[in-house]
């Protein structure tokens, strides 16, 4: 399968036919699929055990959100053991939209038990075979004969300086003793240094210690005044769901019962609309006798090349509603806006010792290794590299809001979904067989606002 870039460009992409991102279309027939959707209610992992209604709730108003989408997001292959889902909630209320923390993101995670246990045996296992391999090129390189070092004797009998059969070396220490000993060897009684004898070292008192001694009166003030290690501080107790009659209206049920990787055909080079103006300057135009090539290169250069690779990505295949691929790449709606110049942004550059600024390739390597964005920011619960998962297209919009009277719908691009590259458990939940949830990075690219005040 081709690999997938979403910043191809178009002469590239006369060489696409399947990429490696899963596309999933919406339908009210559930067929076989019931837990991958869009709108409803959430479903829990462990109903008894739902997350905290303060994580779906609306970081701007602190209203409680609805479900945009509900994800089964296993992955057997990269994750055994691990059953998770993914979930995109949004607020209702149009003041909160385009604003940060009106969409967020939440990933559900249950480990079945002994999956920790089979992970050590196949690490053991892998060690054992690597072990056994080096060990077997070990006695290999062993076997092998080697030239000997003497070469000259073996070849012409000669015996060389050094060898055991020749005259001993006078001047050697290790002499025989036919020779006599070297008198120049024994030891030199004004040469030998009489070394004191080293004096037990008394472990010097610790600052506790030193305390202790103190009177009580001075140590209580001097150990009140000392930094203390600081406690961990307990989480705050799960938010309860208020009941279906307390939450917002949710959106209609459309189940992802449908999916497919993604098929492009090649794309004809852009072509100038005959309604299009373009402003050429008369006089340059008349001395340089403008063609047809340079008003296309001039309108060319007005569009917003991002937002038309997303347009001409997605009219291909129109009816997606999400696009899936963990690890990939997303596609932009936009390179200008703030999710796009993160997810875009170079590595950082790094001061070394010696003064110089360089860039850090051993973490960006370490995290494009494991799956990671390096844009992205990192995992807040384990700090490792989070990497892209799924997004949302403008057709989700669509199914959810089918049964809306309203004009004034939801207006964002694309939701794009960052999760934790290492699929870590929530704090606390160190059991086998509990659900644990994680909050993740939701980006979202809103459309953008023309000069009328209209929305791309």
């Amino acid at each position: 399968m081709a690999p997938y870039d979403s910043d191809s460009s178009a002469g590239e992409e006369d060489d696409f036919t399947e990429t490696n991102v899963l596309l999933g279309y919406a339908s009210k027939d559930p067929k076989d699929e019931s837990i991958s959707r869009l709108g409803g209610r959430p479903e829990w992992l462990d109903e008894n055990a739902p997350p905290s209604a303060a994580l779906a709730r609306c970081n701007v108003c602190k209203d409680l959100m609805v479900l945009l989408l509900q994800l089964d997001g296993e992955l057997p292959d990269r994750f055994p053991g691990h059953e998770r889902r993914l979930y995109v909630f949004s607020c209702r209320r149009k003041t909160c939209r385009r604003r940060e923390g009106s969409i967020r993101a939440l990933r559900s995670l249950r480990i079945a038990p002994g999956t920790a246990a089979a992970a050590a045996a196949r690490e053991k296992k892998k060690k054992a075979e690597e072990q056994a391999a080096a060990e077997s090129k070990s006695k290999e390189e062993k076997q092998t004969p080697k030239p000997p070092s003497n070469l000259g004797e073996t070849l012409f009998g000669a015996q060389t300086i050094g060898s055991s059969s020749g005259s001993a070396n006078p001047f050697s220490t290790g002499a025989s003793s036919a020779l006599g000993s070297n008198p120049f060897a024994s030891s030199n009684p004004f040469s030998t240094e009489t070394k004191p004898e080293p004096k037990p070292t008394t472990p010097s008192p610790t600052i506790t210690e030193k305390i202790e001694a103190l009177p009580k009166t001075f140590a209580e003030t001097l150990s009140l005044n000392s930094p203390q290690p600081a406690a961990a501080s307990p989480a705050p107790p799960p938010e309860p769901w208020p009941a279906a009659a307390g939450q917002p209206p949710p959106y209609p049920v459309s189940y992802l019962s449908e999916a497919e990787y993604e098929t492009l055909d090649p794309l004809p080079a852009p072509a100038v609309p005959r309604a299009a103006r373009v402003d050429v300057d008369a006089a340059e135009a008349g001395s340089k006798g403008g063609s047809g090539k340079e008003d296309r290169e001039v309108f060319e250069s007005s569009m917003d090349a991002a937002f038309q690779r997303f347009a001409d990505r997605l009219a291909q295949n129109p009816e997606q509603a999400i696009r899936y691929e963990f690890g990939g790449q997303p596609l932009l709606y936009s390179k200008t806006d703030a999710v796009g110049k993160l997810l875009l942004a170079p590595p950082t550059p790094t001061t070394n010792s010696s003064g110089g600024v360089g860039i850090n390739i051993a973490s960006a390597s370490a995290s494009a290794a494991s799956g990671g964005a390096p844009g992205m920011p990192r995992c807040g619960n384990c700090g490792a590299p989070r990497a892209f998962e799924v997004q949302m297209t403008p057709h989700a919009i669509a199914e959810l809001e089918a049964d809306e009277v309203s004009l004034e719908g939801m207006d964002w691009g694309t939701v794009v979904v960052g999760v934790c590259a290492r699929d870590c458990q929530a704090r606390g939940v160190d059991e086998e067989g509990r659900v644990g949830y994680v909050e993740e990075w939701a980006g979202v690219q809103w459309e953008e606002l023309t000069g009328g005040g209209k929305r791309r």
